[in-house]
This record gives structure tokens, sequence and C-alpha cells, in this order.
């Protein structure tokens, strides 16, 4: 049974919230629920939770200020906000999890399932490490794009990835320098995230960077020639959408 702490400044927020993990998340339990930092603390230090469901905006405090003050972070932490915010995108960058509010029944139980199911420990302080950065640059294409893989937590920039491919429920991101990397996230995640930085999901098992698109070999069975040389399909579905998208000559 994972011990879950509650940390939101609006009493209905924290209320719906505990309400739906006793109803669909049968191994959590909601320990405590907190409305400031301090109280956060506190009940951080009394129960030592596993999970901490953290609103990132508290009237003048911030779950930041909650995380700053934590002496060791020894808990896995999920951001709640109302807002599509810039934050929000240097979240997702992080590797972090959060939930947007109103909270979806199934987006709550696929973030517990994705810590109940964790493989490997990476320490939260170094995802932080990472959002904090990222929320100090000033455009989200200069975001560094962090994967929690396989050979361990690996930070690189999201215009080095030539293509990414789905294995089962993991994805292996294919980079410049010819590193590969195994994460256990979907293709369908990374589609979400990437498509707005000049990535095209040409098949259900790829995802490429578009400038890294050496040619296009037309045929029933059309494929793109990638800059590592690599031969990907382009399913019949995503012909037509992948070629209009490149129509104007400057990803082949």
């Amino acid at each position: 049974m994972l011990k879950a702490l509650i940390v939101d400044d609006e009493l209905k927020s924290r209320e719906n919230l505990k309400i739906m993990i006793e109803d669909f998340c049968k191994d959590v339990e909601v320990v405590a629920l907190a409305s400031t930092v301090t109280e956060a603390l506190d009940f951080n230090t009394l129960y030592k939770p596993q999970i901490v469901f953290l609103d990132i905006q508290m009237n003048r405090e911030t779950g930041f200020d909650f995380l700053n003050k934590v002496n060791q972070i020894n808990f896995e932490v999920i951001f709640t906000t109302a807002y599509s915010e810039y934050a929000i995108e240097a979240i997702k960058f992080s590797a972090i999890d959060y939930l947007l509010k109103p909270i979806d029944i199934e987006e709550l139980k696929v973030s517990i399932q994705r810590i109940e199911n964790k493989k490997s420990s990476f320490l939260l302080k170094d995802k932080l490490d990472y959002l904090l950065q990222n929320i100090k640059v000033d455009n989200t294409e200069n975001f560094k794009l962090v994967l929690p893989s396989l050979q361990g937590l690996v930070c690189v920039n999201f215009k080095d990835i030539i293509f990414c491919e789905t294995a089962s429920s993991n994805t292996i991101f294919h980079m410049r320098q010819g590193q590969k990397y195994m994460v256990s996230r979907s293709l369908k995640e990374y589609d979400e995230l990437l498509t707005k930085y000049g990535f095209f999901r040409i098949h259900n098992a790829y995802l490429i960077h578009l400038k890294e698109v050496k040619k296009y070999i037309r045929g029933d069975n059309g494929y793109v020639m990638m800059s590592n040389d690599t031969q990907l399909q382009v399913s019949k579905r995503k012909k037509d959408p992948f070629l209009t998208k490149v129509s104007d000559g400057k990803a082949l």
C-alpha cells in the first residue's frame, strides 16, 4: 500500500482528489491533506508518504517552495494544476508526472500505475534540477528533454533526436551521436510532446524529426531515409499528411 499526501490550497480540490484515489486506486492510502507548505512539511515528516500530489500555485506559495524546503526527497511527485501553463511544458520535458484539473480518472490511474511499475529508482532531485533549469530558459524550444532510460537518467537536446520508435510499451530514442536510449514510456506520449517541435508520426512505430530526413522514396510502400541512413516505412494513412508537411522542401 502506497501512502499519499495531497497538497492543495483549495479544499474542494483536496477532497475531490482524495475521493477519487479512495474509489479508483485501491493500492494507495491518502494519509493527510495539506493546504499550506508548512502543513505539507509537517505531514511529510510525520507520515513519510511515497507519493505527494502537489499543487503548483497555492496563494502566495508554490509547490516548488515545498520541495526546496524538504530535507530529503524520498517520495514521487505528481504535480496538479488548473492551468496548461508554461511550467507544465517544462514538467513534461523533465519526465515528472502531472495532472491537469479537473483531474481525469484514467490519467490518475496511469500516473499511479507508472509509479507502481517502476523498475529503477531515479532521484526526483535530479529531475527537479532539470525542471528548474527548463523553467529558467526564455523559450520552450531550448528545453532539455529528460529521459528516464535503462542506462539511467539522461538529459538530451531534442534537436539531437533523429527518430523514436516503439518497442512494446517502451520508446527507443535514436540520437545524432549514435546513442540509443530505451525509455519506459509510450511513443504516444512523446508524439504529443514533440509534434510541435518539428516531429511527425509517420507510422504507428515511428516518430521522426523532420529536419533529419534525407529523402523520401515514393511507392506503395514509401519510406524515408534518415540522416543516419536508417530507412523507415511511411504508413499509407500517414503518407499524404507527411507529404503535405514537407511539400515546401524544407525537410527534404
